[in-house]
């Protein structure tokens, strides 16, 4: 059931390596994410972040390195000294952009370029290919002084960062990243939109005041191919393979046992490269053409889902419930 998730050229992992986004580009097994498999997909080259403790003279390093080009293309980044490093996460404002301010809970668009310290040389950049990273902002997801740099940014901002780590040998390496920011969304907190009449045979959904749904099980047969019911029609844009959606969901057994809940944890969940996502085929196949600001009921039978695989605490060969707000897309 796993599905691979598209790596730009290396700079996606990079990305994800060091603005602290392993989470996002796959979650962990064990059943605590279900619609996500086991592993995050990345190759063994890919270095490990080091931590340590935040030095004056890692930020007089950072402000030394020189940023050229125009907003909106590809950068030039100029090293001071080669090779060049720094012990901890650091991270500034070189050019404040003049667009929408970026928030907490956003989902942003990032154009990267990423060197190595060791030489200067490029490691990657999303400029060539068109190809920008998109993640939501939170705490969870950034080193604590890049989170703070982008929630105070705002469209056309660049931030540049450094970070030391350790590749597959054990080496160490400090890379720098610059990071544009080009869009940002407000991500709502609930699905919003006209009410889909029930269907029969289909659980029961109810929302409680905040918008979280809770099920009353069906008694007819658990259905043998995906069903994708809309509860809620939204009426945003459709839901496009390749973008990253950002969902709130729960997800039951056929029987009623709930087994997940974005909800319950308090976060939203962002699904990367949707329709090749690493996520469950049910997922990749039902919210594909779903409107932004829905809320999809998908019924997901076992080959659709984990087959005969037990995933934590969903046995072999279930048939799964899965409630899903559609908050945004890009």
């Amino acid at each position: 059931m796993r599905r691979s998730t598209t790596v730009r050229g290396g700079i996606a992992v990079a990305v994800i390596l060091v603005l602290g986004l392993g989470g996002l580009a796959a979650c962990s097994g064990g059943g605590s994410t279900p619609p996500v498999p086991t592993g995050t997909g990345t190759s063994a080259a890919t270095p490990t972040p080091t931590a340590s403790v935040d030095t004056a003279a890692d930020h007089a390093a950072l402000s030394a390195i020189t940023v050229n080009g125009a907003a909106g293309a590809k950068p030039t980044l100029t090293l001071p000294s080669k090779p060049f490093t720094v012990t901890s996460q650091v991270a500034r404002t070189v050019d404040q952009g003049t667009g929408t301010a970026v928030a907490q809970g956003d989902l942003v668009t990032l154009h990267v370029l990423e060197v190595s310290g060791a030489d200067g040389s490029e490691r990657g950049n999303t400029w060539t290919d068109g190809t920008p990273v998109v993640t939501t902002v939170d705490s969870a997801s950034f080193f604590t002084e890049l989170y703070q740099q982008l929630t105070a940014a705002h469209v056309g901002s660049r931030i540049l960062l450094a970070a030391p780590t350790t590749d597959s040998s054990g080496n160490a390496l400090t890379v720098v990243d610059l990071l544009e920011i080009s869009a940002t969304q407000t991500v709502p907190p609930r699905a919003s939109g006209a009410p889909v009449a029930p269907v029969a045979g289909l659980p029961t959904i109810t929302l409680d005041a905040n918008g979280k749904p809770s099920m009353t099980k069906s008694t007819a047969a658990a259905p043998t191919t995906l069903v994708v019911q809309p509860l809620i029609q939204g009426s945003g844009p459709v839901v496009a393979k390749g973008q990253t959606v950002v969902v709130h969901y729960t997800g039951w057994l056929w029987d009623g046992t709930q087994f997940d809940s974005s909800w319950d944890r308090g976060a939203t969940f962002p699904v990367q490269n949707i329709g090749q996502a690493q996520v469950i085929d049910g997922w990749n196949e039902g919210l594909v053409g779903q409107k932004v600001g829905s809320q999809v009921l998908l019924v997901v039978p076992p080959d659709k889902g984990y087959g005969s695989t037990a995933n934590g605490s969903i046995p072999a060969n279930s048939t799964l419930v899965f409630v899903v707000d559609i908050l945004a897309a890009a």
